[in-house]
């Protein structure tokens, strides 16, 4: 495959392999079979006409087969794109497709001009109340983009939240500008599904449209170009929910493979599952703003089950899950445990961090944190620390951050709050990044930095969650609902962690307990995996 050219990173266009185009538009139902010169699709980034091609040689053997004059396919679409070139070199295609399907050359062009325009899908007028919406749409993030252009999209597409990527405000469009039993098949990034950003357009699906298929497509070569796009097909139609499908692929998903799904898809083919896919059929789709899962349709069907059946690791009110302090500073305030420090005794605070823990248990902290918050977790004053205030004071980095230049009173304080008690309590640790998940008992003594994350509990022994936490249950939750990073690696931040279910503590068995204690301690996460089945009440090999 080519690499990504500059240019088309900075409009963010990455086209489409043909077999890929045939899919989607099967999916959408744009077929030749059906009389498509009384419908109306709409491209709203038509780029060299990887989408285009198809749904013309489509729309041409539909009216050959009904006899419909070329007159009357004057609205049966609709494209558009940004970059004047791309509309030029798509007229021509559209030309020439026409005047081999018999076309006069005035027919051809007044046709083609017809169909074909230079604009803006997100601020520019388009057709509403349409059958289809297909396409690729562009990657670009807010970041990227001018400061008045992402005011007038955001202004518009209610949907484009936080560092929204402008794909989510496509999807809001072509939503709304679809008639009843219209749809929109897309190939896009699917992290909307599973980031903050996509909140609110995971809302407006839920509450208003029926996703129909999800088709996961993180490994396939599926552009012309390599990008790291973490792509998916989806299906929305404006209709109530109904069942739906999730296709889960591997590396070696292709055209041949994509025809077995679609059967599948289409309930032609009661097999759920390829040599390079597998599917289910779900029998209604996620009705919530909260992350929407990926991972194997297997998968999901277990998870979905557990979440009906059990609470989430903080329902019990008595444990909690958080991060660890950040700084703003850390050259100043995390110093190594041997340094000769001239700083107050009670200024020190033992802290772990992410390389005491890597190996999967527990090591001496290396470093320590010069704590400026008091046991009452008010700032100490300085004055009373000549050798804490000297110490920060010999870094300029300190007084440069933002919230020293807001409170310059507060100059010394970090970033987040160091809570008193904290460190003595009892933790299970967990790294931001790792490829397993694996938590780390900490017994008290410590406080983390802001590369863990930590659970706490008075409900809990934490070895015995400790072993619920390595099973392969738990890893599946995280891997389901967080954003995997590039090699397979895993986030294990808060707001995923906070998506996994467990037993109540005492509904478990003292054998069970005590397997999963033993589990922890080992580290063995098969063995942690099975007891996890037992307090699940799961079958065993359910994961």
């Amino acid at each position: 495959m080519a690499v990504a050219t500059p240019e088309e990173i900075e409009y963010g266009e990455v086209f489409t392999r043909r077999w890929v185009v045939e899919t989607i538009l099967d999916l959408v139902g744009y077929t030749a079979d059906r009389d498509l010169g009384s419908l109306r699709l709409v491209e709203p980034s038509i780029g060299s006409g990887a989408f285009l091609v198809p749904v013309i040689e489509r729309l041409l053997q539909s009216a050959r087969a009904r006899r419909r004059s070329l007159d009357e396919l004057r609205d049966a679409l609709f494209g558009l794109d940004l970059q004047r070139v791309h509309v030029e070199t798509c007229k021509d295609t559209a030309t020439t497709l026409l005047l081999e399907a018999g076309a006069s050359h005035e027919e051809a062009s007044t046709l083609a001009h017809q169909w074909l325009h230079q604009g803006d899908f997100l601020l520019s007028d388009v057709p509403e109340g349409v059958d289809f919406v297909v396409g690729n749409p562009p990657y670009i993030r807010s970041d990227d983009l001018n400061d008045q252009i992402e005011a007038a999209y955001r202004s518009r597409w209610w949907t484009m939240r936080g560092r929204s990527d402008i794909y989510i405000g496509f999807y809001e469009r072509s939503l709304r500008h679809l008639r009843a039993g219209g749809r929109v098949g897309f190939i896009c990034a699917d992290r909307w599904m599973r980031n903050a950003y996509g909140k609110a357009l995971r809302g407006l699906v839920a509450s208003e449209y029926a996703v129909e298929t999800v088709w996961q497509m993180h490994d396939v070569d599926a552009f012309e170009a390599t990008v790291s796009a973490y792509p998916a097909i989806t299906v929305i139609a404006n209709a109530p929910q109904r069942d739906a499908t999730i296709i889960d692929t591997t590396e070696h998903f292709s055209e041949s493979s994509a025809r077995e799904a679609i059967a599948f898809v289409t309930g032609r083919e009661v097999a759920a599952q390829g040599h390079s896919w597998e599917g289910a059929r779900l029998p209604n789709w996620f009705e919530t703003d909260d992350f929407w899962p990926a991972g194997s349709p297997r998968m999901v069907r277990v998870l979905e089950r557990l979440q009906e059946n059990f609470p989430t690791l903080e329902s019990d009110g008595a444990t909690r899950i958080s991060i660890g302090v950040a700084t703003g500073a850390d050259s100043a305030y995390v110093v190594p445990r041997e340094a000769q420090l001239d700083v107050e005794e009670d200024r020190i605070l033992p802290l772990v961090m992410a390389d005491d823990i890597r190996s999967g248990r527990l090591h001496e902290p290396a470093r320590v944190l010069l704590n400026p918050w008091d046991s009452s977790g008010c700032l100490v004053d300085l004055e009373k620390y000549p050798g804490l205030a000297r110490a920060l004071g010999e870094h300029e980095a300190v007084k440069k951050r933002f919230v020293a230049r807001k409170n310059p009173s507060t100059w010394h304080r970090t970033i987040d709050k160091v809570y008193p008690g904290l460190a003595e309590q009892p933790k299970l640790l967990l790294q931001d990044m790792k490829a397993r998940i694996t938590p780390v008992y900490e017994p008290g003594g410590y406080y983390p930095h802001h590369n863990l994350y930590y659970v706490t509990s008075t409900s809990w022994d934490l070895e015995v969650l400790g072993g619920l936490l390595l099973s392969r249950i738990a890893e599946a939750f995280i891997s389901a609902y967080g954003v995997k990073m590039r090699g397979g690696t895993l986030r294990f931040q808060a707001q995923y962690l906070r998506k996994i279910v467990v037993p109540p503590a005492d509904s478990i068995s003292e054998n069970t307990a005590n397997r999963l204690r033993e589990a922890f301690r080992l580290g063995d996460r098969d063995e942690a995996t099975r007891a996890a089945e037992e307090a699940y009440g799961l079958p065993v090999g359910a994961i």
